[in-house]
């Protein structure tokens, strides 16, 4: 039984075994930015057993002075380049970055919480 996570400062819970069922969502959808500092490239840059440039040109963008996570296409969506379809689930996870880490406990969401429901099933009102 997956215990409901809860953060300071937070109108809601989250519950992780919703992610088993959702397909994603958090990774796909709309498109967006999902930022990476340069100790984070580094740990996936490793995980990943790849030189760090290689990794940048590979699967980075630049957006102003900040690198972001290139997205594939897939239908009428968009998700990130290490989402795994097949498993739904996040290929770097060990090394994910801390804005995927902290999800879904992120500021926008703390007065937007209907909008988070649509997004995630594993929020709760707890």
């Amino acid at each position: 039984m997956h215990a409901l996570k809860k953060e300071e400062g937070y109108p809601y819970a989250f519950n992780s075994a919703a992610c088993a069922s959702c397909q994603g969502k958090c990774c796909t959808g709309e498109s967006g930015y999902i930022y990476v500092s340069q100790t984070e490239i580094q740990k996936i840059s490793d995980l990943l057993e790849m030189r760090v440039e290689d990794f940048i040109n590979k699967y980075l963008f630049k957006n102003g002075y900040k690198y972001s996570i290139k997205e594939k296409k897939y239908n009428d969506s968009y998700e990130c380049a290490f989402y795994d379809r097949a498993s739904n689930g996040c290929t770097i996870y060990d090394a994910r970055p801390v804005q995927c880490r902290t999800f879904p406990f992120w500021d926008y969401y703390k007065t937007r919480v209907d909008e988070l429901k649509l997004e995630c099933p594993g929020i709760t009102n707890d």
